[in-house]
């Protein structure tokens, strides 16, 4: 099984990197984050056209998230959940679906605009209730991944500049521990099973050239729980969709399961 994650930065405009991308890679599950469409706008018919059926949390202009399936290869989605008690929040962030044995919760987590800033303490907030909604989930999934766009980077190596982005938002400590809370529920960052060097990044900003000279970030993430780690075979950032015209400004990160 291979699952993939990938914020698009608008469905609309991506939609065709997306079934090119989907075509040559061919994902088994994928997740996507800021589709920026809403629900009666998703494009239900030329997903299925490409061989994919999916599940959706939309709204106009901002966030949604999505979690596509192959049809020929993987069951219907059951115990969709698109919201989670006690978090009160409009926007469309938090999918979550079990594909055949397989607990699934995509993540578009709030960015925070700047460390003080009134969105970085909803940020935190946010996370501490999605923390309680993950330890219900683990706890009755052992079959756990939770992957999406986290904006987080969860240590320096995962930076291209750890100096001059200090403790700004994305690298702050208090948004790291509220990371960390989340791993040691017992999920694991998949990619740090395979590789742990640094200059590994999943966004770039379209300022700077900041691709070309891979000044980049890495917070987009595949998390597995203990159950998990022994199947996962390989862990990827896949690079190529960034280097396509008008690409999102993330790439998709992938991982195969022996399932």
């Amino acid at each position: 099984m291979k699952i993939a994650s990938w914020n698009v930065n608008s469905l609309k405009v991506r939609l065709p990197q997306l079934i090119q991308w989907a075509a040559e890679a061919q994902p088994d599950i994928i997740a996507l984050q800021e589709t920026k469409l809403e629900d009666a706008k998703f494009p239900v018919d030329e997903l299925a056209a490409a061989g994919y059926r999916a599940v959706y949390s939309g709204q106009k202009t901002y966030n949604g998230v999505a979690i596509l399936t192959r049809d020929a290869t993987q069951p219907e989605f059951k115990d969709v959940v698109t919201d989670i008690p006690g978090l009160d929040d409009p926007q469309r962030r938090i999918l979550a679906a079990t594909i055949g044995d397989v607990r699934v919760v995509d993540l578009y987590v709030v960015n925070g605009k700047a460390v003080g800033d009134e969105k970085y303490a909803y940020k935190l907030d946010w996370l501490t209730k999605v923390h309680a909604f993950l330890a219900q989930e683990i706890a009755r999934h052992p079959n756990l991944v939770v992957l999406g766009d986290f904006n987080i980077a969860p240590d320096d190596r995962d930076v291209y500049d750890p100096v001059a982005w200090g403790e700004e938002v994305l690298c702050s400590p208090a948004e790291r521990a509220a990371l960390k809370s989340i791993t040691e529920l017992g999920l694991h960052d998949s990619f740090r099973l395979f590789e742990q060097g640094g200059e590994h990044y999943s966004w770039w900003d379209y300022r700077q050239a900041a691709f070309r000279r891979n000044m980049g970030v890495r917070i987009d993430l595949i998390l597995i729980g203990d159950a998990l780690k022994s199947a996962a075979k390989t862990a990827a950032i896949d690079r190529t969709p960034r280097r396509w015209e008008r690409p999102s400004d993330h790439t998709p990160v992938t991982l195969d399961l022996e399932i």
